[in-house]
């Protein structure tokens, strides 16, 4: 159930919960976050239930689950360890989109007037811990829609603020003058689909650590790797998305991959900036396609 639901478009709207569980679009009749820590979530629910949440339309900056009281306290501390969270956290390191459904008892001026409303997939792109409004840890999350997404109209016209970013330094701390009205274009983008159950078995066969340099990225509530396709994926490599095709990398040895800076021997050799580096790590049940190797190192020879 990750991803988009058959026959359900963007703006839909739900009397009641149940209305949206019947239609699978959110499962748990009252739970806000719906999936598992193996399987990532599948949606959740923005309804007004944590104080700290914060919403921009195109952001969203959800708190998880747990500690609350029946009052909508918080009276303790937030974990990982809980389900919700712990599914949330899969969803970031897996790259996972999630269903975002609007309640309007958010309070939110992009939730619908009455009942709730499915305004499509988002992605979590990044999830940290502070001490909330109640004074307690709790944990949130950066989602952001997907760029076909389309956005949510605000019921009131007032200016929101946008979501802090990391503040940058030099070129004498002059800040770009930008663009108050910028133009607008009409495009099409086409994309491809990737087998997300392929990368996630070849990275599970690992444990999520790298094949070539074996680094093993700890993250607050479990481990990162990337997916690497060996022959890229459409035009003009064409290359198949399998496990034959896939590789267990970190981020470092990933971007290498992808730009030559590390290849392939036939013997399955890690060739670095043009020397030998060792043999790529590798697990009984992996077996690498040899004709997906030949053709990245092919293009790549100089």
């Amino acid at each position: 159930m990750i991803g988009e639901v058959a026959n359900v478009e963007v703006g839909q709207a739900y009397s009641t919960r149940r209305q949206a569980h019947e239609a699978g679009v959110h499962r748990p009749l009252q739970a806000g976050i719906c999936g598992t820590k193996k399987a990532g979530a599948e949606s959740i629910v923005v309804s007004g239930g944590y104080k700290d949440d914060e919403d921009y339309g195109g952001v969203i900056v959800y708190t998880g689950h747990g500690g609350q009281d029946g009052a909508n306290n918080q009276v303790s501390n937030q974990t990982l360890e809980d389900p919700g969270n712990a599914a949330l956290v899969t969803s970031y390191l897996e790259g996972l989109p999630v269903r975002v459904i609007r309640g309007s008892q958010s309070g939110s001026p992009y939730a619908p007037s009455e009942g709730y409303r499915y305004d499509g997939l988002y992605r979590i792109t990044g999830y940290g811990s502070k001490l909330g409004i109640d004074g307690f840890l709790i944990w949130q999350f950066r989602m952001e829609a997907y760029e076909d997404t389309p956005a949510p109209t605000a019921r009131q016209q007032e200016e929101l603020p946008e979501p802090a970013e990391p503040s940058t330094k030099g070129e004498g701390d002059r800040q770009p003058k930008g663009n108050e009205e910028p133009g607008r274009v009409t495009t099409t983008v086409q994309r491809i689909v990737r087998s997300s159950a392929v990368k996630r078995t070849v990275k599970a066969w690992h444990d999520n650590r790298c094949q070539v340099c074996g680094v093993r990225l700890e993250m607050p509530g479990g481990s990162y790797s990337e997916g690497a396709h060996i022959q890229g994926l459409g035009s003009p490599h064409n290359g198949p998305d399998t496990t034959g095709n896939v590789l267990c990398l970190c981020p470092n040895c990933h971007v290498m991959l992808d730009a030559g800076a590390i290849v392939l021997d036939e013997d399955l050799r890690v060739i670095r900036n043009g020397e030998d580096a060792g043999a790529l790590r590798t697990h009984p049940k992996h077996s690498i396609d040899l004709e997906c190797v030949k053709q990245h190192r092919e293009r790549w020879r100089r």
